[in-house]
């Protein structure tokens, strides 16, 4: 059997570890983009690539944290900002949900406490449980930062599963203070979709013989993989249920090859291996601000996220070789440039490239930007490219002084040496 094992309100969890006073209370971890990054604010950065999980993101943080409740949330106006990442159940029950924004969770719930995320915290947790979780499965797979895969063939019996997942949980909690549901099934994907059921701090094991009674009433909606534009064309159908999904495999055959596939992990006749390593196929960062008309200071941030990025890339030691920014406006609008280029990674070319595709990418002139992002994929360790020759001894000279930069800023900061552009 494969297993799913998802850490309950992870964030919030990881807040009362270190203060427990938070148990019970109805707590909210807030999120908003650390734009400090563009001011003269942002000092000693460093950036955390700890986990290996595929979706576990890489970011940016400080060496020195200050606020870490509701004032971490004020502008310089004392206006209160953001949105919400995570709330515990006590504070679900009073209806604040995921992406809530502040404001409007305080006025649902006035007692609310706030706390500001903590991803130093949350990376050290989940390497932890990681660790943990290796030491007692032989095959874990990290799925992202607060979710891990196991398979029990042939280490545990079906019969035997209950009483090996609950012993689990309690033994996280003990031994990690984190409380875990733990989902069981003979696919992946129907362990994920038992972890629902299993929540908050419980397990659940679906076996063959009731498999039909536990899915069959279950909406469309809460299976992995169906977002609301899949939901929008079952429902179109009549289809509601993942067992009016199993009655209407001609309708989803037709659809193609996702809805065919999406049809055999609902029917439990696909699966997937755990896979106990991934690479990071790609690495990016983005900023989301208030919105901004000047394209001088656009461009003046576009230098210094560039600069961020390419410490991160350093740090991964790949050449990446698919570079594509990305740029969201006012009114609901957005333009995206990429470009393929295989030749030695260097700052200053990586630099000179980001401003270039933000020059080509900003078509809607008119109108203010309010995110700005980059992403950089297909590594040369995983792509068939070959690194271009010309200029490569330029290259070289290039990404020496790149290394020596590398060097400086892993010391003291990414904010220790900078490009006079960004000034």
């Amino acid at each position: 059997m494969k297993i799913h094992i998802d850490i309950d309100s992870f964030f919030v969890s990881a807040a009362r570890i270190v203060d427990p006073s938070l148990e019970h209370k109805a707590v909210a971890i807030g999120g908003r983009s650390d734009t400090k990054i563009f001011t003269k604010e942002a000092k000693n950065q460093t950036v955390n690539l700890e986990n290996s999980g595929s979706f576990v993101p890489t970011f940016y943080k400080a060496y020195e944290t200050k606020d870490d409740d509701i004032e971490a949330f004020k502008d310089a106006d004392g206006r209160i900002r953001g949105i919400l990442t995570t709330s515990s159940y006590e504070a679900r029950a009073f209806g604040i949900k995921t992406a809530m924004s502040i404001r409007e969770a305080l006025q649902l719930c006035p007692h609310l406490i706030i706390k500001a995320p903590n991803m130093s915290l949350y990376q050290e947790l989940s390497h932890k449980l990681h660790q943990f979780l290796c030491k007692r499965i032989p095959l874990i797979e990290q799925a992202s930062i607060d979710e891990f895969y196991g398979d029990l063939s042939g280490w545990v019996e079906d019969e035997d599963i209950p009483a090996f997942t609950d012993a689990l949980r309690h033994e996280i909690k003990k031994e990690l203070l984190l409380p875990v549901s733990i989902g069981a099934a003979h696919t992946r994907y129907i362990a994920k979709l038992a972890t629902t059921y299993a929540k908050p701090y419980g397990c659940k094991t679906i076996y063959a013989w009731d498999f039909d009674t536990f899915i069959n009433p279950i909406k469309v909606e809460s299976f992995a993989g169906i977002g609301k534009s899949m939901k929008a064309k079952l429902y179109a159908s009549q289809i509601h249920t993942l067992g009016d999904i199993r009655k209407r495999q001609g309708t989803l055959n037709s659809w193609g090859p996702y809805a065919k596939e999406l049809f055999l992990r609902v029917d439990g006749k696909a699966d997937a291996p755990i896979v106990t390593t991934h690479k990071r196929k790609s690495i990016g960062i983005s900023r989301t601000f208030d919105p901004l008309f000047q394209r001088d200071e656009l461009q003046r941030r576009i230098h210094i996220l560039a600069r961020h990025l390419s410490f991160a890339i350093f740090k991964l030691n790949v050449i990446p070789t698919v570079f594509h920014l990305s740029i969201a406006y006012e009114m609901n609008q957005k333009s995206h440039k990429n470009i393929s280029l295989a030749e030695l990674f260097t700052e200053k070319k990586f630099d000179d490239l980001c401003i270039k595709l933000f020059l080509e990418a900003d078509i809607h002139k008119r109108l203010h930007v309010i995110r700005l992002s980059i992403n950089c994929s297909s590594f040369t360790r995983d792509s068939k490219k070959e690194l271009s020759l010309l200029g490569f001894e330029e290259g070289q000279k290039m990404k020496l002084l790149s290394e020596k930069t590398q060097e400086m800023r892993t010391k003291y900061g990414i904010g220790i040496l900078k490009f006079a552009s960004e000034l």
